[in-house]
């Protein structure tokens, strides 16, 4: 067994413990009175251990430059080795097989590995079909990664055929790695890369699509718009690869226009729509400004689906983001039709469930229409919230009736 090394050890402010004393994984930068050095000089993405100003032992995690200086990775003091991300990556296996998601012959695509909601902060590894996408946001996360590979090939053995990195777009910046995406191990087969999700088939491109290449977190919200599409002229605003749109259509919708500012999210919703129901189905994918387009829809749907980007990815724009919910949720209220069906979303974490809920409120006054909610809407269970870390409810939404 090897010597590990000692650890350079981050050194507390007095009480700036007791958040950790409650088990959040984040230690700002704030909170830390000095860092003393240990065997060898402290890089960022290094581990370190975390002590009370009195010298007690409270935590290890990853080290980094910015506001939050350290993601707990461990409350013990344990050696962060390839036992570890093996627990840890078996651990987020085995609750997901307790989901129901292993083997699932309805839907062959799910997030592996949560960030802080898996205990493994920085980290996120969604699994499609025989290939785990790995994304890390940190760069402790991103030194890790080869150990991250083998405890993912560990926990599954023959049913990975390869782990694909894409972490060059959510490393931080400055950090300055360099990050090039490609293949850790193996390679997936020539192949189209389709999954299920209920049933349904989409075509997955993690190596050119954003974030791992699908929107895995609104799955049960897709489903839920395919119980309510039945009849109904649908709306799906802000479409990237049409997942909305399917569902409508699966679910009886009359007809669904998908809208999309990228030419190449518009031709991904078609080649979905495509793929499930043939060249004849009742679908129109159009290439421009969604909040523009909502101004002249006069009262032409009968259901709206409105999942914009993060408006506001930190607090400093969260002004600017609510005024943007605002403003394209009044448009859709103020035009939909009588009997209308609105679903709503943010996936600002820095928007919280109250504040977007107040948002919408004050969106209905504007549109002086009889609104009702009917649904309240969040993430599903493979992108689970550590109790202790609440802030990692970032999606959120609303199902209203409009009279």
């Amino acid at each position: 067994m090897t010597k590990e090394h000692r650890l350079s050890t981050v050194h507390l402010r007095r009480g700036k413990e007791e958040s950790l004393e409650r088990r959040h994984p984040w230690i700002f930068s704030g909170a830390i009175e000095r860092i003393g050095e240990g065997d060898k000089p402290l890089a960022e993405g290094d581990v370190v251990e975390v002590v009370t100003k009195s010298g007690e032992f409270i935590a290890r995690g990853h080290y980094q430059i910015g506001s939050i200086a350290v993601r707990v990775l461990t409350f013990e003091r344990e050696a962060i080795d390839q036992a570890w991300w093996d627990h840890r990556i078996a651990e987020a296996r085995r609750m997901r097989e307790a989901l129901g998601m292993i083997d699932n012959s309805a839907t062959t695509c799910y997030r592996l590995v949560h960030g802080e909601g898996d205990l493994l902060p920085g980290l996120v590894v969604d699994v499609y079909e025989g290939c785990a996408v790995v994304q890390c946001h940190s760069v402790g996360m991103y030194h890790s990664r080869a150990a991250i590979a083998e405890a993912i090939r560990n926990a599954y053995g023959t049913k990975i055929e390869a782990i694909y990195d894409k972490s060059s777009q959510t490393l931080p910046f400055k950090a300055d790695l360099g990050a090039i995406d490609g293949y850790l191990w193996g390679r997936c087969p020539e192949r189209d890369n389709v999954v299920l999700e209920n049933g349904l088939k989409f075509k997955v491109n993690w190596e050119e699509g954003q974030k791992t290449g699908f929107f895995i977190d609104q799955r049960e919200n897709r489903d839920l718009v395919r119980r309510y599409a039945k009849g109904r002229k649908v709306l799906n605003t802000f479409c990237y690869t049409g997942g909305f749109s399917v569902a409508a259509l699966a679910g009886g919708a009359t007809e669904c226009v998908s809208i999309d500012l990228s030419e190449r999210a518009v031709k991904l919703a078609e080649e979905n729509v495509r793929l499930n129901f043939g060249d004849e189905a009742p679908h129109t994918a159009i290439a421009t400004n969604a909040v523009e387009y909502l101004k002249d829809i006069d009262d032409s749907y009968d259901l709206i689906i409105l999942d914009p980007p993060a408006f506001a990815k930190h607090h400093k724009v969260l002004g600017n983001a609510l005024q943007g919910y605002k403003k394209i949720n009044a448009r859709a209220l103020e035009k939909i039709r009588p009997g209308g069906i609105l679903f709503t979303f943010s996936c600002s974490q820095a928007v919280s469930r109250e504040l977007f809920r107040t948002t919408i409120f004050t969106a209905a006054a504007i549109a002086r229409r009889k609104v009702r909610i009917i649904g309240q809407l969040t993430q599903p269970a493979d992108h689970p919230i550590n109790i202790y870390h609440p802030e990692g409810e970032y999606l959120k939404g609303l199902v209203v009736y409009v009279e």
